[in-house]
């Protein structure tokens, strides 16, 4: 982000989990960064400084770059001097409205002129928590067509989680998918030979995550997956995590102090369920006897105290949300949003706030896509 006094920011650096040659919407996308040395680090940030002020943007910019991981050797990908789909993607990760930010830009107001999250707009965000994206694909509509996935980009929308640990918001954002998977598993994996689900991740499609966790329940290792996706190994490391907690689980049925750790790892009662061979209700009705229910944390990337309504639930920390005395109405979004559908659900969630608020209400919007 950058004013007409030269003043530039850098709001969110995000990274994709999938490597070069996959289109960045189709890619699972994580922020902040967590693979890269600080020494990198820095050399990408101010190389993305120095373009939005070459190329004297005044407002938002979105600049992508290709890093060889053991070189440092990079490449500039492309740069959109406007607000694209990552900038949706970066504003809800952050906290920080970059389209409103780059409006009032373009009429003239600096960033120190700009209030936002109880300071001014040229304070850089600070993430004290982790999302992850997950890209919606129309596969499921378009049947007869290929799920490969190349720079072309195939996705209609995306998902987004946020938690408290990169398990977590990988979790959360799987099932806000809702393409019938409720974890890092699909049935087409299940009964599927190594050596053929192997070759098949040797290619990019829309589906390889969970082939990649089948792969680690096998017993692949984390190199042999590194070498087959060109996946980063912290990242695999991380897929690893859950597919060896999966078996702690099993191990262990109705272990309150498991069943707390598998929470806050993202699980849901669902999968516990599946793996303790009972219902899901059974372990709902545990967490609820025992009180085990997530906190919401507030999104405060300034941190300077200020009250800011927009939540995400964990079950680490303490309930940032502050209860009133007034009537509240809940709105329902749309989930994530699927090709047939337009802005119209957003558009009429809007509105529906509105309404509400002039009714006198406190409204609530719960929703699963960015």
């Amino acid at each position: 982000m950058r004013d007409t006094t030269d003043k530039a920011i850098t709001i969110c650096g995000m990274e994709n989990i999938d490597p070069v040659g996959v289109h960045t919407g189709d890619s699972v996308v994580v922020a902040p960064i967590m693979s890269l040395n600080n020494k990198d680090l820095k050399m990408l940030n101010d190389s993305a400084i120095k373009i939005i002020r070459e190329l004297k943007i005044e407002g938002g910019c979105n600049v992508q770059f290709a890093l060889n991981p053991t070189t440092s050797e990079y490449y500039l990908i492309e740069v959109n001097p406007r607000v694209s789909r990552s900038s949706a993607l970066a504003s809800k990760a952050s906290g920080y409205p970059i389209a409103r930010v780059t409006a009032k830009i373009a009429v003239g107001m600096t960033l120190d002129e700009i209030n936002v999250a109880g300071t001014k707009a040229s304070f850089e965000p600070d993430l004290d928590y982790v999302v992850a994206k997950f890209p919606r694909f129309p596969f499921d509509k378009f049947t007869s067509a290929s799920n490969k996935l190349g720079t072309q980009m195939k996705a209609t929308g995306e998902c987004m989680g946020i938690g408290m640990n990169l398990e977590e918001c990988l979790l959360k954002s799987v099932r806000s998918l809702e393409i019938g998977v409720c974890h890092l598993r699909m049935a087409k994996f299940d009964n599927m030979p190594k050596e053929e689900i192997a070759k098949y991740i040797e290619e990019f499609h829309d589906d390889n995550i969970f082939g990649v966790a089948q792969l680690l329940r096998m017993g692949m290792s984390i190199d042999e997956l590194h070498k087959i996706t060109k996946i980063t190994p912290f990242f695999l490391e991380s897929f690893k995590k859950i597919t060896d907690f999966e078996k702690v689980i099993a191990d262990n049925k109705g272990d309150l102090k498991i069943l707390k750790e598998a929470k806050t790892m993202g699980f849901a009662d669902k999968y516990i369920a599946m793996l303790w061979n009972t219902t899901e209700t059974e372990v709902w009705e545990l967490r609820r006897a025992e009180k085990m229910y997530p906190n919401y944390r507030m999104v405060d990337t300034a941190h300077v105290g200020a009250y800011i309504p927009y939540f995400y639930s964990s079950y680490t920390g303490e309930n940032d949300s502050k209860l009133t005395d007034r009537k509240k109405v809940i709105v329902l979004g749309a989930g994530p949003i699927r090709i047939g559908q337009g802005v119209e659900f957003d558009y009429s969630t809007v509105h529906a706030v509105n309404t509400i608020k002039k009714c006198g209400y406190e409204s609530i919007i719960i929703n699963n896509n960015p």
